[in-house]
């Protein structure tokens, strides 16, 4: 096993609040897309909704993960007024959420 050089991974879990209406989470997402084209530490963004089978979700219905290169670069998105301002509008919209970042390590086979 081999942790990654550098890279670091931001995932964040999260199950939006009922009364939040499904254009308004689409909206959301679009904004935190975008976040890629505005901070310039952040190299990466996917995200998705939970499709899995075992129902250990914990009420989580969607994941979104970053791409960074430092644990730096995470600090610097973090504090980012553009980040900042994105946080204070997908937080008050979200019922439960947990972050975790992370240094990926590859299995070689």
């Amino acid at each position: 096993m081999e942790e990654a050089k550098g890279v670091v991974k931001h995932v964040l879990l999260a199950k939006f609040k009922a009364d939040i209406p499904p254009e308004k989470i689409v909206e959301l997402i679009r904004g935190y897309a975008n976040l890629v084209n505005l901070i310039e530490p952040m190299k990466a963004f996917q995200w998705g909704t939970d499709v899995s089978a075992e129902n250990l979700h914990q009420g989580f219905t969607h994941v979104f993960e970053s791409t960074f290169e430092s644990v730096e670069g995470v600090a610097e998105y973090v504090a980012h007024p553009v980040h900042v301002e994105f946080s204070n509008l997908l937080l008050p919209a979200l019922d439960k959420v947990v972050v975790i970042d992370y240094k990926p390590t590859f299995v070689k086979s």
